[in-house]
Order: structure tokens, then sequence, then C-alpha cells
């Protein structure tokens, strides 16, 4: 059994209110801190990520480049640095871009009720998958991703879907601002 995991608890505010197991998060519904990761290569595609099947939910969809959770007392940005690393061997600069709000109920009868930090970086030259969190990899033009999305939604985490749906803008905006950003 793997050791406990324990998540930041966070009031609508996003002020920190305490710490639970992960599990137990995710069952009850429990409002907490999260951060996703955008991924994005020289030519504007977007790096995204196919779960390992062996998540203990939304195994085998379609996510954005990196998620998870900040560690009680652990910087957001600090965590997501981490995670990015544990999960696709990578280590690059990240932007903060925006904050997201969102909850919903999975099929599996676990709950997703997050406030998520939303950053992006530069798509490396090269990744080392860690299989047991990511099964396969793709790069998608934001419009390509937005497209599949519509045509094909079941193939897809519910968070990158709100993410599209909700905050495309500046999802496009962050894009460019890192293309601009690599060409100085």
């Amino acid at each position: 059994m793997p050791k406990p995991e324990y998540l930041i608890l966070v009031n609508e505010q996003n002020r920190a209110v305490g710490r639970a197991e992960k599990w137990a998060v995710h069952r009850q519904g429990l409002l907490h801190r999260a951060f996703s990761i955008f991924l994005v290569d020289d030519t504007g595609r977007l790096l995204v990520q196919r779960r390992s099947l062996a998540k203990y939910h939304s195994g085998g969809l379609w996510a954005n480049s990196c998620c998870g959770h900040p560690r009680p007392g652990e910087r957001t940005a600090r965590a997501a640095r981490r995670r990015l690393h544990e999960e696709l061997g990578a280590s690059v600069p990240l932007r903060f871009g925006f904050r997201a709000r969102y909850c919903t109920a999975l099929p599996n009868g676990l709950i997703e009720n997050e406030i998520v930090y939303v950053y992006f970086g530069r798509m490396p030259a090269r990744l080392a998958l860690n299989p047991d969190e990511v099964a396969a990899v793709a790069q998608l033009s934001l419009v390509e991703l937005k497209a599949d999305i519509g045509r094909r939604p079941q193939r897809y985490a519910y968070w990158l879907r709100y993410y599209l749906k909700n905050h495309f803008a500046a999802i496009r905006r962050e894009v460019g601002v890192e293309r601009r950003s690599w060409r100085r």
C-alpha cells in the first residue's frame, strides 16, 4: 500500500484551512489546492499526456502536460516543478498563467473540487516518461485540441475540457506569451 499523501485544504478565498489524506479529500469532495501545467513547443503546440491506466482516477484519458497537488508546507510553484520532473522527467522554468476553480463528480465515485494554479513552460528537447503516471504524449495546436475535444470529449479528462471551455482565451494568450519570450 502506498504511503499516505496529504493535500492542502482551502476555503473559497484559497486560504489554507487544514490538510487531509488524498483519498479522503477526493471521496468527500473537499476543496483543495492543485496545479496544472501546459508545456508549449516552438510552434505553439501543447504537450498533452495520456494518463496511465494505473492512475486512481481518469486513467487512460488525455490531459494537459502535467498536474498534481502541492503538499502541506510546499509552495505551489515548487510542487509543479517537482511533479513535472516526476511525471515527464522535465525541468523547465514555469510561469503562472491563471487560476481556475471547478468541482465535478468522477465516474469512479470520487469528486474533484479544486482551486488550480495553471502554469506554462517551454517544451524541453527530451522527456523521460514515468510509466506509472504517463501512458503516452502527443502535441497538438490549441485549435486542434479544442476541435478534438468537441468531437470526442470522452477521451479527455474533465479538467482539460473545463480549461478549454472556460479559459480558452487565457490559454491562447499564454501560449503566445511563451512563444514570444523564446524569440528574445
